[in-house]
């Protein structure tokens, strides 16, 4: 369990890299050979940073959204009929793999973000769709008779009740979304997008196992990051959710 200090300490030498990365140079020069250069200077680190949390923010709040609203569809009495044919639908993206997608999608919207946010939003619905299923469906008996016995119509006992208790569980199956996402955006620099994923592509290609590193670590500690911040959130919400 990483604690505080460790999370700051981790996000602080990650702002710091971002910021001036070629005073880390010393920490990477050990993974070069025949001179290459130990920092990825072709892009600015944090401009690439940027453009990758971007590109997943975008494809998460989008999945998540639509994920959502085909969870409360399908758990309302007049949608129920339309549960099997959404968990279609939503596993349609662990069925074909990120890169698979990323090929049909170039042919139709040519090169750059648009494919790679195609990838990851298809790949991010089933998560959140089977979290807020199971939040929605899993409510305490005792519960929806009190909601009945108050008087309250769907439309209230979805945004006072039903919502409001499957919340932890949404959040956690955003942050499983986020944090999958974030590392299958990598993959998006195959096709153009500008993500971290350049800088890997790049030490891949002139075997310089610095650059690799360095776009595996600004990647791994930002999903660190999020993972532990989406739990602490999960456990702020948890006790007004009677979780």
């Amino acid at each position: 369990m990483i604690g505080k200090a460790g999370l700051l300490l981790a996000a602080a030498f990650l702002l710091a890299f971002l910021t001036w990365p070629t005073s880390f140079a010393f920490l990477f020069e050990p993974l070069t050979r025949n001179n290459a250069p130990a920092i990825y200077v072709q892009t600015s680190l944090l401009a690439l940073t940027l453009s990758h949390l971007a590109i997943v923010a975008v494809a998460v709040a989008a999945s998540s959204l639509i994920a959502v609203m085909l969870a409360v569809l399908v758990t309302r009495p007049a949608g129920r009929e339309f549960l099997p044919l959404a968990r279609t639908i939503t596993a349609i993206g662990e069925t074909f793999p990120p890169v698979a997608v990323l090929a049909l999608a170039v042919p139709v919207l040519g090169f750059g973000t648009a494919p790679t946010l195609v990838a990851l939003f298809l790949y991010g619905l089933l998560p959140v769709f089977e979290n807020a299923l199971a939040g929605l469906t899993g409510q305490p008996v005792q519960v929806t008779e009190a909601a009945r016995g108050m008087g309250l119509t769907p439309r209230q006992r979805l945004w006072q009740i039903d919502l409001p208790l499957a919340l932890p569980l949404l959040l956690a199956g955003i942050r499983l979304n986020a944090v999958i996402s974030l590392g299958t955006a990598t993959i998006g620099s195959t096709v153009a997008a500008r993500t971290l994923g350049e800088v890997i592509i790049a030490g891949l290609l002139s075997s310089n196992t610095a650059f690799v590193l360095q776009g595996g670590m600004v990647v791994g500690i930002i999903a660190v990051l999020i993972h532990y911040g989406f739990q602490a959130l999960e456990a702020r919400v948890a006790p007004y959710a009677g979780a």
